[in-house]
């Protein structure tokens, strides 16, 4: 599913540069579940958001599906990403002046999906938020506000789901619920997932784990 070779980034940083990622060469394959830990600085959003195509590394390749995303323009990187994957971010990243159910419906509106809005309730209803659907990002807790984010991740049936700290800015009762539900989204659909995290108890479930440290993989690359 994902093929990461000797990348590398670099960014300028007060008159010199900044390696962030030193030669990761990483696989990730059909259906696994990888967690990305490591400490802070160590380069593990930096690494999702380069798989996603967010960001363009200064060397190296990443090919998702069969596809070299960093061989891609602007406009086919948009196209893979609405077509090949969900991302969940710590901070949610809901658009505030829409409510939960519009927030879902955008990537289905995007896409030309009919029914949008009647999609986007049911993907609330299938995370517990259905009767929050009229409410704004701002009339909701955390958790809520990071289950309709999942939620919208989901809409499109993506083969990738992607996920940077999904439980960094919860409690603990909600950040297992938040877990819970992505492992079944996931479950229900049989897409890979990719999770950076400093939550042992969301790690545990993953297939194997991956240490970055000083922008190096340390374990678990193969």
């Amino acid at each position: 599913m994902i093929r990461v070779r000797d990348l590398v980034m670099r960014l300028p940083s007060g008159g010199r540069s900044l390696t962030i990622l030193d030669g990761i060469t990483l696989d990730v394959a059909t259906g696994e579940l990888l967690a990305i830990t490591g400490p802070s600085g160590s380069g593990k959003s930096t690494l999702l958001g380069l798989v996603a195509g967010l960001d363009r590394p200064s060397s190296g390749s990443i090919v998702v599906g069969g596809v070299d995303i960093t061989r891609l323009d602007e406009d086919a990187l948009a196209r893979f990403r609405r077509e090949t994957l969900g991302y969940v971010f710590q901070s949610y990243h809901l658009i505030p002046t829409l409510t939960a159910v519009e927030n879902v419906a955008v990537p289905l509106e995007i896409a030309g999906a009919p029914n949008a809005l009647v999609r986007a309730r049911a993907l609330l209803n299938d995370v517990g938020l259905g009767d929050r659907a009229h409410h704004y990002p701002v009339q909701l807790s955390g958790g809520e506000q990071q289950r309709a984010a999942l939620a919208r991740a989901v809409a499109l049936d993506p083969g990738l789901l992607l996920a940077d700290e999904p439980t960094g800015n919860l409690d603990s009762a909600t950040g297992t619920r938040i877990i819970e539900l992505l492992l079944e989204l996931r479950r229900q659909r049989g897409a890979t997932l990719v999770l950076v995290t400093h939550d042992d108890a969301l790690a545990r479930h993953a297939d194997r784990v991956v240490v970055l440290r000083d922008g190096r993989v340390k374990n678990g690359a193969a």
